[in-house]
């Protein structure tokens, strides 16, 4: 009988085992930078977003987890993740409809995440959840610390 899942809201408290679960799975890993990730980055993301960040936990420990945040008009989706023994087991479509849940209860009546293009994985599955590609828009990044990569 496979362990039983069960989700709850993400605690600052779970910053060592969540970076560990990230560092864990490579387009995750990939995704990080040192100031946004750290703890204290993660612990201003949490208090600001304390009800749309969801964990799943198998045995007590964290197998999957999704940030997701809002700025009061717009929700956005960051680092969904789920350990590699974890995947392909609905997890990640239950974060993501909790999210989706959590940020409509806040308000937000429309939500977006950002993929790697060449996350082909990453993006059938965000194709499949009902998120659509908008190709009349432009990403545009600007780094204002030194520590933080301003992309490709």
């Amino acid at each position: 009988m496979e362990n039983a899942i069960t989700y709850r809201t993400l605690l600052i408290s779970d910053y060592n085992e969540l970076y560990g679960m990230w560092i864990q799975v490579e387009q995750t890993k990939r995704a990080l930078n040192p100031v946004d990730d750290s703890r204290e980055g993660i612990t201003r993301y949490i208090q600001r977003n304390p009800n749309t960040c969801i964990a799943a936990i198998s045995e007590g420990k964290i197998v999957g987890a999704i940030l997701t945040g809002h700025d009061g008009r717009r929700g956005l989706i960051h680092h969904l993740c789920v350990h590699p023994d974890f995947q392909r087991r609905g997890i990640a479509r239950t974060l993501v409809t909790k999210a989706e849940e959590a940020i409509k209860k806040e308000g937000i009546q429309k939500i977006f995440c950002l993929v790697f293009k060449d996350n082909d994985t990453a993006n059938s599955f965000w194709e499949n959840m009902g998120y659509s590609i908008r190709t009349n828009l432009n990403y545009r990044n600007k780094s204002l610390n030194d520590a933080i990569p301003t992309g490709e």
